[in-house]
C-alpha cells in the first residue's frame, strides 16, 4: 500500500480507480505492413506447404483490410481479421518454427499428425474463415449494389418517365418514338444527321 492510499483510506476518500488504457488502433497501412514483415520472416523457413497456406490467408486478408469499416469496428468479423493478420497466423506459424525442423515434420505429437499436420490444419481453418468473412463483405456490397437497382427502376422506370429497358425487346420501338437523338425509330443517330 502507498502512502498516497494510506492517507485516501486515513481521510476518507475513495481513490479513483485505475483507468484501462487500451492501445491505439492499427491503420490498415500498418496491419498490410505487418502481414508484409512476417512473411518476408518466412523466407525459406517453412515447407512449401505452409507457404501456400499462408499466402491464401495473408491474400485474403489484405483484400479485407482496406473494407474493415465496412465490418463494423468493433463487430466479430472485423476483429478475427485483425486478430488474424496481428496474432492468430504469426503464433501458430512462430510455435511451428521454434520446434526442431526434423522433428516436427516427422514426430506425431497429437492424434497421429506431426506438428507440421496440425500447422496445415490450423492454416486451413484460418484461410476458411477468412473466405467467409470475405464472401460476407463482398454479399453486402452486391445487396447493397441490388438494393440501389430496385431504388432507381422504381424511381426512373416506366412510371418514372425513363425507360431502362424493362420492356419487351422483341417489340422494338413504338410507334412515334423517338431515339436519344430524336431519331423516328428509336435508333441512335451520328450527330448531324438528319
Amino acid at each position: 500500500m502507498s502512502l498516497r492510499d494510506f492517507a485516501d483510506r486515513l481521510l476518507g476518500r475513495t481513490p479513483e480507480p485505475p483507468r484501462l488504457e487500451l492501445p491505439p488502433v492499427k491503420t490498415s497501412a500498418q496491419l498490410v505492413e505487418e502481414l508484409d514483415a512476417f512473411e518476408a520472416g518466412l523466407d525459406q523457413r517453412v515447407p512449401p506447404a505452409v507457404a501456400s497456406r499462408v499466402s491464401r490467408v495473408t491474400d485474403v486478408v489484405r483484400d479485407i483490410i482496406p473494407r474493415l469499416d465496412q465490418l463494423g469496428g468493433g463487430s466479430y468479423q472485423a476483429h478475427s481479421v485483425i486478430a488474424t493478420a496481428t496474432s492468430y497466423l504469426p503464433e501458430a506459424v512462430g510455435g511451428y518454427l521454434r520446434l526442431p525442423r526434423k522433428w516436427a515434420d516427422s514426430r506425431a505429437i497429437s492424434g497421429g499428425k506431426t506438428a507440421l499436420m496440425l500447422l496445415c490444419d490450423q492454416l486451413d481453418l484460418l484461410g476458411y474463415k477468412m473466405e467467409q468473412v470475405s464472401d460476407a463483405v463482398n454479399r453486402a456490397d452486391a445487396a447493397a449494389l441490388i438494393a440501389h437497382g430496385a431504388f432507381l427502376a422504381e424511381k426512373f422506370g416506366s412510371g418514372g418517365g425513363l425507360d431502362l429497358g424493362t420492356g419487351d425487346p422483341a417489340a422494338g420501338p413504338t410507334p412515334g418514338s423517338t431515339g436519344p437523338t430524336g431519331a423516328p425509330d428509336g435508333r441512335l443517330q451520328p450527330p448531324g444527321a438528319s
